[in-house]
């Protein structure tokens, strides 16, 4: 846990209150989604439903006949059902229901047939066990697996054409990370074959890496596209356009610009596809097999959220804070008495925090010191050497007994025990512009601990450290993590090193 001073920089250093200027009244950043928040996340994360099912249905047909003219029409709804589970299984652990942009059905014709023949061999040997009477023998096992892989063949290379007609009439909008001349010849590449369906609505340059050239890339020319730059013209462009794919050019974690983008664009839920240089495997060459748009290699990027969702961390949330708010009742009646005899009225300390998808929302504390207005408590960074905090605040924040009314703020769902620290709107402002991966930390919701503060970074200490594992909190996401930071913090409150 962390005290009122919240995060640091020791690079950089907030300047003092004096040094800024006083507004006329006190700064209060709307309720809602801040200006760098995107659209709500849509559901699959890039695996499209749509495209999915079909291949799927086709699987189904497939199998389903080659067992009736196998098997007969008297074939076991049993051996029928789990003939089909396993092929289904088998398919998505290989990712034959995630496509490329060109999908081809001879470029999958060996797994399709190694998976058949799995299916089929495990189905004989559980007829021979239960049914010696009905094993197949080995040439028609052979004619099941054959029949069955033709059939497959047959279904996917029609779902496939009838998704390139479609690609071809209805084109999703797509922004091009990279710089030039690279990406706008990708971009060309796009526009004139719409069968890969996506439609190039923009290109994207890091500030991190300028344009390398304007001139006109040689080969196809597309039309004109708008070069797009700051957080909000790409907000802009995402929701004006509908964007659902992002093709990187470049390694998507090649700085720290290019990861903030790439983890903007998974949090709104685009498919990330990785092109050209960026398709290479930890610096080797593309396998033989990969997919390509035009020449240029390209291969997804799995997106995926956490396999269990986030389901659980609300429910452990719900449980461990109602749980506190009953255990520690007399300790919050005790803190607060001492803090109403130590400070005078206005036990509690309220202040607007920035949280998940930049929404504000007013954090509960014990008030430890008495700030002269708000606008003190709003851009006041560290209070190590304030000298209006009595014995009784000094304890608590010791203690980190000042932050338990954040409970409070756990049950209501505007915070959870494990997750960033939340940071007044003053200083998001200015660490969004300085330390590129900041707003990533919005994506979760903020919390009383953090991975951060296990590792010692509480109080004045650099932004940079706090971000990145605040960042690598949220993309190991666990519920064993939770639980093994919720220990630590324990440990670090018991040997007294709050802040």
């Amino acid at each position: 846990m962390t005290t009122e001073s919240a995060d640091a920089h020791r690079s950089a250093r907030v300047p003092p209150p004096s040094a800024v200027p006083r507004p006329a009244a006190a700064v209060r950043p709307p309720r809602g989604p801040g200006r760098e928040t995107l659209p709500p996340p849509r559901p699959g994360r890039g695996v499209r439903p749509r495209t999915v099912a079909p291949l799927m249905a086709a699987d189904t047909l497939a199998t389903v006949a080659t067992a009736l003219l196998i098997l007969g029409t008297g074939t076991a709804p049993t051996t029928l059902g789990l003939l089909l589970v396993g092929l289904l299984l088998l398919h998505s652990h290989a990712g034959l229901y995630r496509p490329g942009p060109a999908p081809s059905t001879l470029n999958d014709l060996p797994t399709l047939l190694g998976r058949a023949a799995v299916c089929w061999c495990a189905a004989a040997a559980v007829l021979a066990a239960v049914r010696p009477g009905q094993a197949l023998p080995p040439a028609l096992l052979v004619g099941a697996v054959a029949v069955q892989t033709a059939l497959i063949c047959g279904g996917r290379t029609a779902v496939h054409r009838a998704r390139r007609a479609a690609a071809r009439r209805r084109p999703r909008a797509t922004l091009i990370v990279g710089t030039d001349p690279a990406a706008r010849r990708l971009a060309a590449v796009l526009h004139t074959h719409p069968e890969y369906g996506m439609r190039p609505v923009g290109v994207v340059t890091p500030p991190s890496l300028p344009p390398a050239g304007s001139g006109t890339p040689p080969g196809p020319v597309g039309p004109p596209l708008p070069r797009i730059g700051s957080a909000q013209d790409i907000t802009r462009a995402v929701i004006q356009h509908t964007v659902r794919d992002v093709v990187f050019t470049l390694p998507p974690y090649g700085d720290p610009h290019t990861t903030a983008l790439l983890r903007r664009f998974i949090a709104q839920g685009s498919a990330v596809w990785l092109a050209g240089a960026a398709a290479a495997r930890e610096g080797r060459t593309p396998h033989a097999d990969t997919d390509h748009l035009r020449g240029f290699a390209c291969r997804p990027l799995d997106t995926a959220p956490p396999r269990h969702g986030h389901g659980g961390k609300r429910l452990l949330d719900l449980t461990l804070a109602a749980s506190g708010l009953v255990v520690t009742a007399p300790v919050l009646l005790g803190c607060a008495l001492a803090v109403r005899l130590a400070v005078g009225p206005g036990v509690l300390f309220r202040q607007e925090r920035i949280g998940r998808g930049g929404r504000s929302f007013t954090l509960l504390k014990f008030r430890t010191w008495q700030p002269c207005d708000e606008h003190e408590a709003a851009t006041r960074w560290s209070l190590a050497d304030e000298c209006r905090m009595s014995r009784v605040g000094r304890l608590l924040r010791r203690t980190s007994l000042d932050e338990l009314p954040q409970l409070w703020n756990v049950l209501r769902g505007e915070m959870s025990l494990v997750g960033p620290r939340p940071e007044r709107p003053f200083f998001v402002e200015q660490f969004l512009g300085t330390c590129p991966e900041y707003g990533a930390r919005h994506r979760m919701p903020a919390g009383m601990t953090g991975l951060a503060q296990v590792h010692g970074l509480r109080g004045d200490t650099s932004v940079e450290d706090r971000v990145r594992f605040d960042n690598l909190y949220i993309d190991s996401w666990s519920l064993r993590q939770d639980l093994l930071i919720l220990l630590r913090t324990v440990a670090s409150v018991v040997r007294l090193e709050g802040r």
